[in-house]
């Protein structure tokens, strides 16, 4: 049911996508609308996961829970894998207009994400309780988890990412222009090979209160991101081969 929705979310998202207008405001209006609902899903996770998750649950049942969890975070994670091969993105180069593949993306990742955090179901349970001066260690590393993403963010264009910077190439705007991907071994990335998904593992393990619900939001959000790097990283190496290969 939930891989379901999550293919109907896609498809529904690239129908409207198709029939987009191509002015360069109208691109623009949602490129920017995009960026607002991806800071938005990110704001609703952490109200979800420092409030909603901190609560008892209501049911004693564990197994049935955590199933449909692992559902919907594979659901979510099924559309990063899948939208980030070759063939999808070239048709889906074919069917939304110039400049909006970034953005049809970024509407897709923000409408599910937003979807596991809401539809998240509880699991029983607090597998542990911090006090005293080991609950504020919890929050300053949770604190230091929050910095770290902040800082390791400010390597990489936010707008760009969200997709509004690809629209303004695709109307000219060469004051944006994309610089050439190079590997990055200094700073944070001199230090831990991918920070941001340390500075998720950090944030969501250091609960001060680990209740169950959280606990497994944690354990099946760092699972998933276990399994993806080495995936993610080999596509990202044949995008780069493709695009940078000299020709015969």
């Amino acid at each position: 049911r939930w891989l379901s929705t999550a293919a109907t979310c896609t498809s529904s998202t690239l129908g409207v996508a198709s029939v987009m207008p191509t002015t360069r405001r109208s691109a623009l209006i949602i490129a920017w609308l995009g960026a607002g609902l991806f800071a938005w899903s990110l704001g609703w996770f952490l109200y979800c996961y420092l409030i909603r998750y901190g609560r008892p649950a209501g049911s004693d049942a564990v197994l049935f829970p955590v199933f449909v969890d692992v559902f919907l975070f594979s659901a979510f994670a099924l559309h990063h894998s899948v939208l980030a091969r070759n063939e999808i993105k070239r048709t889906i180069r074919r069917t939304v207009p110039a400049g909006l593949e970034r953005s049809l993306y970024t509407w897709t990742a923000s409408l599910l994400f937003l979807g596991v955090c809401t539809w998240w179901r509880p699991v029983p349970g607090v597998l542990y309780q911090l006090d005293g001066g080991w609950r504020a260690a919890a929050w300053a590393i949770q604190a230091l988890a929050v910095a770290l993403t902040l800082r390791a963010s400010s390597a990489l264009d936010i707008l760009d990412l969200a997709g509004v910077r690809d629209v303004q190439r695709s109307e000219g705007d060469r004051s944006v222009e994309r610089d050439t991907p190079q590997l990055t071994t200094r700073g944070l990335y001199g230090i831990v090979r991918h920070p941001l998904y340390f500075a998720w593992s950090l944030f969501v393990f250091a609960s001060p209160t680990m209740t169950g619900t959280r606990a497994a939001f944690a354990v099946i959000s760092t699972a998933y991101l276990v399994i993806a790097i080495p995936w993610e990283e080999r596509i990202e190496l044949d995008v780069w081969y493709v695009e940078n290969r000299s020709p015969a």
